[in-house]
């Protein structure tokens, strides 16, 4: 098997190299004169191509060029309108800064009614109070008086008791004899 495969191989590469063999070709001879003009076109068409190469970087100068202007006058377009917004923000700064102070003038206005109705708020708890006690002061002295006479009359801080429950137990003491004073005194729960 291996003898075969060398064969194999030996054979095949015969055939490569003989095909290449017949690849070859010769070349005719070139003259000094032929190469001398074949250099002569390849500089001759070497500066066209130059030249075109050179017109090309040319109209993309010029393009360059309009690019740089377009830059230019979209900057001087943005600056303007930056400007212009500018403008605006300080106009809106300054409506801001008046309405600011007729803000400040409306809360302090603000402030001074609120601080005149809790004024008036107070003045009138305090005429109130006032008011109460000198309303008040004529009934404090009536019931004053009243109830010093009630005390002196019923005698309630007597060592037997008030004028009331001793008069009511020297009722009750009489009615043990008088029978017509028991019913009385039974009619109205007292005895």
């Amino acid at each position: 098997m291996k003898k075969q495969k060398k064969i194999f191989i030996i054979f095949l590469n015969i055939l490569i190299f003989t095909q290449s063999l017949y690849a070859i070709e010769a070349a005719p001879r070139i003259s000094d004169r032929e190469i001398i003009e074949s250099l002569a076109e390849l500089k001759s068409e070497f500066k066209s191509s130059q030249r075109a190469i050179e017109q090309r970087f040319d109209a993309i100068d010029q393009r360059f060029d309009g690019i740089d202007q377009r830059f230019v006058s979209m900057d001087k377009s943005i600056n303007h309108r930056f400007d212009a917004i500018d403008h605006r923000f300080s106009a809106i700064t300054q409506q801001f800064e008046t309405m600011e102070k007729n803000s400040n003038n409306n809360f302090n206005r603000m402030w001074n009614l609120m601080y005149i109705i809790i004024s008036g708020i107070f003045g009138l708890i305090g005429f109130i109070v006032w008011d109460r006690k000198t309303a008040l002061r004529p009934l404090e002295k009536r019931m004053d008086t009243l109830e010093k006479d009630i005390q002196h009359d019923l005698e309630l801080h007597y060592e037997k008791g008030s004028l009331m429950t001793r008069l009511l137990q020297s009722l009750r003491d009489l009615a043990k004899h008088d029978e017509k004073l028991a019913d009385i005194l039974r009619s109205y729960s007292l005895l």
